[in-house]
């Protein structure tokens, strides 16, 4: 089966925040807080995402309250920060929402998103992701992380769903 088709039974996004969401790096400031980038093409797919039905989860060992709150802006609820095991998070959240692994595609990028990779439907990573990750990954994808890597794979999952509709009135 190539990933195309497991793309098709994707209905749920669980993604890593840093290396993923934003690039693999922080900006320290004096006064000790840590700057983030992140891409506002992945933040319009995000919230796409969640408008057309599908769940959108975060779990990341990042402490960040300026990124809880733009995950939240786009309409992200279940946000799990400052998490030290990932697979815990996984696992309530699977829990909580009845959700079934082959439905799920998980997109991490360094050694504490293994696990949790080996346990979902479709493994993604960003195509900077560490050397590990990408020998484990089912699809990497083109992009760097932070530079729109999320959205390559919600906009795959949603164009095979029919669902990747521009607004009316973009295209004529």
């Amino acid at each position: 089966m190539n990933y195309l088709e497991k793309f098709k039974d994707i209905q749920t996004f669980i993604f890593d925040v840093d290396g993923v969401l934003t690039n693999s790096e922080i900006i320290v400031l004096e006064s000790g807080k840590l700057l983030r980038k992140m891409s506002i093409r992945d933040g319009y797919a995000i919230k796409h995402a969640i408008k057309n039905g599908y769940k959108v989860v975060i779990i990341t060992g990042g402490k960040s309250e300026g990124v809880v709150k733009r995950l939240q802006g786009l309409g992200v609820v279940d946000i799990h920060y400052g998490i030290s095991d990932k697979v815990d998070a996984y696992q309530e959240v699977v829990y909580t929402y009845d959700l079934h692994p082959t439905q799920i595609l998980y997109m991490g990028d360094d050694f504490p998103d293994i696990e949790v990779m080996h346990k979902v439907g479709i493994a993604a990573c960003p195509k900077d992701a560490a050397h590990e990750v990408i020998e484990i990954a089912d699809y990497i994808s083109p992009v760097e992380g932070g530079k729109g890597c999320a959205r390559d794979v919600i906009e795959k999952v949603m164009r095979l769903h029919g669902k990747w509709i521009p607004p009316v009135g973009v295209l004529k």
